[in-house]
Parts: structure tokens; sequence; C-alpha cells
């Protein structure tokens, strides 16, 4: 199967940066084991600097299951948010990240781009590293 480059976006192009500072659900897909996707929404931040999304999250979701079981190598994801016309995908391999630093930055992080999340003391992160960004924005 051949892959679209047409949709195709920088991570640090600006329209993408300031449609990823609205407020927005976005939508992260994960893969099972038996290979079916896993979809879900969820609020998401884009560290574009560094080069990864993160997404806070109980550790004993399944979407945090999901990414553990993937082990260091990180499993396939990809978080979509769409408004209205405007969409972007951003896809990469996702880790599972339970260090308190960790946490932290990415509480503020999400504090910033929708509220104080609330409190959850087996709360993660799912860090997905950038491969590629599509959408139109």
């Amino acid at each position: 199967m051949q892959r679209t480059t047409r949709h195709a976006i920088r991570a640090d192009d600006e329209r993408l940066l300031a449609f990823w500072r609205e407020r927005h659900v976005c939508t992260l897909a994960t893969v099972r084991p038996d290979g079916t996707p896993h979809a879900v929404p969820v609020g998401a931040t884009l560290d574009a600097a560094a080069g990864v999304v993160r997404v806070i999250t109980s550790g004993t979701s399944a979407k945090a299951r999901l990414v553990a079981a993937a082990g260091p190598d990180g499993a396939a994801a990809a978080v979509t948010q769409v408004d209205g016309a405007r969409w972007a995908t951003i896809e990469g391999r996702a880790v599972l990240r339970t260090d308190a630093e960790s946490v932290a930055d990415a509480e503020r992080r999400y504090t910033e781009r929708y509220r104080p999340p609330r409190a959850n003391p087996q709360r993660v992160v799912i860090e997905i590293t950038i491969d590629r960004v599509l959408g139109h924005v």
C-alpha cells in the first residue's frame, strides 16, 4: 500500500502549533494484540520542540496497558483532533512514563491546554514520539 504525503505537515508548522494550542478533545488510537484498533477520546498536548505528544491517563486504563505491553520499543499510536474541516493526525511510537517528573510535566501541559486534571495517584503518561504528521489546518 502506498503512503500518501498530500497532507503531510511539519511538526513545527505554525498553523499546526496554533491548532494544537486550541482546546480540542482528541482521539488516541492504538492496536490491540489481536490487531484490532482501540480508539478513545483523550486530552493531548503537543510538544513540537521535543517531538512528542503526551496523554495523561490512569495506569489501569486499557490504553495504558496496551502501550505498556508493547515494551521499550513502544506501540504504534496515532492522535487525531478535528474541528470542522480542520484536522491533524500525529503518528508515532508510544511508551509509558511513570516517573513523577514526567507525570508532573504532562499534568502542567494538560492544565495549560485544558484545565487542571482531577487528582489521580495512579496517573501515568503516554508519550508518543512523532514520526509523521498529517492534516489540513
